[in-house]
């Protein structure tokens, strides 16, 4: 967990399916980046042809690293870019299926009040919740 103003902090990052489970979990300090996060799970993402991402996760390394896995990033550009970069805004309203498996998540108490002040327990909580409402069909 990482030490903000406002307490310990912390980032969940994710990577789902088709159908808004889960595949990759990383948790991050709360100050940390979003490049930072999608450092750590680039080389854990299963094969696909395209990966929708936040806004927070455009970056020209991410990208290069999307392509050279042959995956094409659909990544609307940050509002700093001097030319943004074209993204299929159609295929862009199907990330609500990742927003929706975080609402899922937290729907667990434990997860959304963040009790666990270590991070490795309050991670741990997260995957066994992920694992039970995704994969054991709560």
């Amino acid at each position: 967990m990482g030490r903000t103003k406002g307490g310990l902090n912390s980032k969940l990052h994710a990577a789902g399916d088709g159908q808004g489970r889960p595949v990759v979990l990383a948790l991050t300090e709360g100050q940390a980046s979003d490049h930072r996060g999608a450092a750590l799970m680039l080389h854990k993402l299963p094969p696909a042809s395209e990966l929708i991402g936040d806004r927070g996760y455009d970056s020209g390394r991410f990208r290069a690293e999307l392509a050279a896995q042959g995956i094409a990033p659909c990544i609307p550009s940050t509002r700093r870019r001097k030319v943004p970069i074209p993204h299929d805004a159609s295929l862009y309203r199907q990330r609500h299926r990742i927003e929706i498996m975080f609402r899922r998540l937290k729907d667990w108490r434990r997860i959304a009040m963040r009790y666990d002040h270590c991070a490795h327990i309050f991670f741990s909580a997260i995957t066994l919740a992920a694992t039970v409402i995704f994969w054991l069909g709560q």
